[in-house]
């Protein structure tokens, strides 16, 4: 059976939403590809392949022919202890063979290597490791962990406003001189002077062909494509106006020049476009902002000495000490020291969390106080920041299904324009009379309303509606600790009504905790520090004792019992005479004392005194909590109540789902009491109990075919049929868990209140991607019919083609801002 194989390229050249479809369709034609994604908001290609059939390469040359790049970056290394040419052949040949490395220059003289590499495929880590392990020793120049591909797009970035810099020199006295020659606002002399035409021309050229040319390039490409993009309207566009200036200026017609029209043209949109990119930049700042959390350094013991190495040298078993107010290096376990972590950054949650011995920590969490040592065990690619920045990334790569719309329109739109501009020529041309008086011919006046249709119909904001959008989306989800792993559930989680909630795990925190501490009426007379007249000194007794005993237990309950007296900070003592009576409870000697943990059974048959306690017992399991009796010698000295807590904001969150008009439900094992009780405490709507696990989906089933658009809520393991069942998983899951849950949106922390959160912010983004389609729709279908009827000048609408793109990614900007 044949491997898939997930590659992200970085895109060049791509201005609009044919542009898209072009590479998506020629990537398609490589053999061994399953599926292409291509995102103009990113400018990346998303591929699924069959390795053993297509490679790199096959991509890189289709992507080439079709008329677009690869955005690549380069760094450059210091190698030590190359003794000969041999050992720069080796490097260069070795690290040549790494999958998306373009190329390698050693330099024998001075030891440096220069290589380029395309980002996403492989990292300059990757590089550097593979000559470490060829027995050199290697030097970074401060570059490996530069955003390579942000800094192909920031040169590119540069390219650009160097361009519109020159074409503003350029069209800007143009403009001055064109209008106040059509104005009347020159003096005689020159209004009137031969070589003003000649002038225009002079300016107009370069922007034409040197500012304008990246248009004649790729609307070159596009149509050996056998496509029409944005960049032939440009060229269609701004060429009539230019070549007809030309032949008046050289006499071949009479008439009017309109080298202003075309040089604005060009100016403008590039002045959009240049605005849209920076913009567009913004749209991925939650990435950058997740991968500057990485600390650049780790300390840790070597040899049994304390040094400073690169985060990216660190491996797996290393001991990393963390000093107060410093950042986790990588994901591992505690094994010395104990102190507060702010999680913040990962899990959205703000208040900090104790850790101790045995606690796992998340790389790029914050140290707050104490000095720690721990084990890593998560490095590189693995760890938690590593996992989180992937789903984005993928996510942003992602398409929502509202998109298609958007694409079956813009592969047809381009040809369809250019129709309609075509018929536009020639209405005005052979239909509509020339009025007396009138300075223009008919063939001006028709050439110039064909032009203004030309240029209002670039499609670049429909191809921008849907994907910058998702992509501030995703960021603003991952700084909140959600991670939405694709713009499809984007979609179905805002459509969303219902909501299925699992109890355990979910709704409350699953595992037991003592809830309350019960004193027999004579436990004081079984102390012997009968004066102490405190009781909460009792409580705290009973539970010092009961802790002790279960110091030998591996039960659930016991557990418990131990956690809440860790939590008091209790003194235990060492149990005596350990004995587990099985389905009942355990038996030991404390401190000379005979000390019994167990059940109501377990009291019984043994004949011990309750001392008034029976009528508790009964309490407490009406509480849907577990009753856990203690004994003192022969007698019972109090009980501890035990049950699954509920999550501190497991209520707020429902009460904040019903406010958003969403129906919620509890599912669960449990007897229909303890649910009840549960669903009392947090308010849910309905309760399904006795649910067995096999059975969730069934009933999430039922749910969806009385017409509900559903979402279920669980673990993400446990709960994999019910969650793909629904219409939208959403898994609960810690920071480890978040790249094996099975849910397309998952709630890092595991608190329900992201429940709420991850629908509200669905349903900002699912209505900015339809007020964005909606003006880019309505834009074409009010301005194009406007510009065929002459009620448009061609420089009007190339500013307003390119404001209608900027209004776009503007828009989906404010979603940053959206308080969840």
């Amino acid at each position: 059976m044949s491997s898939e194989k997930n590659l992200i390229l970085p895109i060049t050249g791509m201005t609009c939403a044919n542009c898209v479809s072009t590479v998506e369709r020629n990537l398609k034609k490589v053999d061994g590809v399953k599926d292409a994604r291509v995102n103009l908001a990113s400018e990346r290609a998303a591929i699924l392949y069959d390795p053993e059939i297509a490679n790199l390469d096959d991509f890189i040359n289709r992507i080439d022919r079709a008329g677009y790049g690869i955005a690549s970056g380069e760094i450059e290394i210091l190698i030590q202890r190359l003794s000969d040419d041999s050992d720069a052949r080796l490097i260069e040949r070795s690290v040549a063979q790494i999958e998306g490395v373009l190329n390698v220059s050693v330099n024998l003289t001075n030891g440096r290597a220069k290589i380029e590499f395309i980002p996403n495929v492989v990292s300059s880590t990757d590089a550097i490791k593979k000559i470490r392990s060829l027995g050199f020793d290697v030097i970074d120049l401060g570059m490996d962990n530069l955003d390579v591909e942000q800094a192909a797009r920031a040169k590119e970035a540069q390219r650009q406003k160097k361009l519109l810099i020159v074409g503003l020199v350029f069209t800007i006295p143009l403009l001055i001189l064109s209008m106040g020659r059509d104005f009347g606002l020159l003096p005689a002399h020159i209004q009137h002077a031969s070589w003003m035409n000649w002038l225009m021309w002079a300016l107009a050229t370069p922007v034409q062909f040197y500012v304008g040319w990246d248009y004649y390039i790729g609307a070159y490409k596009s149509l050996r494509n056998r496509t029409a993009n944005m960049d032939v309207l440009i060229v269609l566009g701004s060429s009539a106006a230019y070549f007809y200036s030309i032949t008046v200026v050289l006499g071949f017609i009479d008439g009017h020049v309109y080298f202003e029209t075309s040089a604005v043209i060009i100016t403008l949109i590039k002045v959009g476009k240049y605005l849209e990119a920076r913009a567009r930049g913004r749209t991925s700042d939650a990435i950058r902002n997740l991968l500057d959390l990485q600390p650049n350094n780790a300390r840790t013991l070597r040899d049994g000495e304390e040094i400073i190495i690169k985060v990216d040298d660190v491996q797996v078993g290393d001991i990393i000490i963390v000093r107060p107010g410093e950042k986790m290096a990588v994901d591992g376990e505690i094994i010395e020291g104990r102190t507060s972590v702010d999680e913040s950054m990962i899990t959205g949650e703000s208040l900090p969390v104790e850790k101790g011995p045995g606690d796992p920590v998340i790389g790029a969490t914050i140290n707050q106080f104490g000095y720690i040592k721990f084990e890593a065990q998560r490095v590189g690619k693995d760890t938690t920041l590593a996992q989180i920045v992937k789903l984005v990334e993928d996510a942003q790569n992602s398409k929502a299904p509202i998109q298609k719309l958007a694409d079956r329109v813009s592969a047809v739109f381009v040809p369809i324009v250019i129709g309609i501009a075509l018929v536009t020529f020639g209405i005005w041309y052979f239909l509509i009379p020339v009025p007396l008086g009138s300075e223009d011919s008919a063939f001006t006046r028709a050439l110039i309303n064909m032009v203004a249709v030309l240029v209002i119909a670039c499609p670049c904001a429909m191809g921008l509606a849907t994907p910058t959008a998702v992509m501030v989306g995703t960021g603003k989800g991952a700084e909140a600790g959600i991670l939405i792993k694709n713009g499809e559930a984007f979609e179905q989680a805002g459509n969303v009504r219902g909501i299925v909630l699992d109890k355990t795990g979910t709704i409350t925190k699953g595992k037991p905790a003592v809830t309350d501490i019960i004193l027999s009426e004579n436990f004081r007379l079984l102390s012997e520090d009968r004066d102490q007249k405190d009781n909460s000194y009792f409580a705290a007794e009973l539970l010092r004792l009961a802790a002790s005993a279960e110091q030998g237990s591996e039960h659930l309950l016991g557990q418990a019992i131990l956690s809440e007296a860790k939590n008091l900070n209790l003194s235990l003592s060492q149990p005596e005479n350990f004995k587990a009576i099985s389905g009942m409870g355990i038996q030991a000697q404390i401190e000379g004392k005979t000390i019994r943990v167990g059940n109501y059974r377990m009291m019984v048959e043994q004949g011990l005194k309750f001392n008034g306690l029976q009528k508790k017992v009964e309490e407490i399991q009406n509480d849907a909590k577990t009753a856990i009796l203690i004994a003192v010698g022969d007698e019972v000295a109090g009980l501890l109540a035990i049950a699954d807590t509920v999550k501190e904001r497991s209520a707020r969150a429902v009460s904040e789902m019903q406010k958003m008009g969403l129906e919620v439900w509890m599912i669960t094992g449990d007897n229909l009491r303890t649910a009840q009780a549960i669903a009392e405490e947090v308010g849910v709507d309905s309760v399904l109990a006795e649910v067995l696990p096999g059975e969730k989906a069934k009933k999430v089933k039922e749910i969806k075919s009385t017409g509900v658009s559903v979402s279920m809520v669980g673990d993400g393991i446990n709960d994999a049929p019910a969650l793909a069942e629904s219409d939208v998983g959403i898994a609960i899951g810690t920071g480890t868990d978040v790249a094996i849950a099975a849910a397309p949106i998952v709630l890092i922390s595991g608190d329900l209140i992201g429940v709420p959160h991850a629908i509200s912010l669905s349903r900002i983004t699912l209505k900015t991607i339809k007020q964005n389609l909606f003006w880019a729709f309505f834009y074409n279908v009010l301005l194009i019919p406007a510009a065929a009827m002459g009620l448009l000048n061609p420089m009007l609408a190339a500013g307003a083609m390119a404001f209608s793109s900027i209004f776009v990614v503007s828009n989906s900007l404010r979603i940053k801002g959206y308080k969840l």
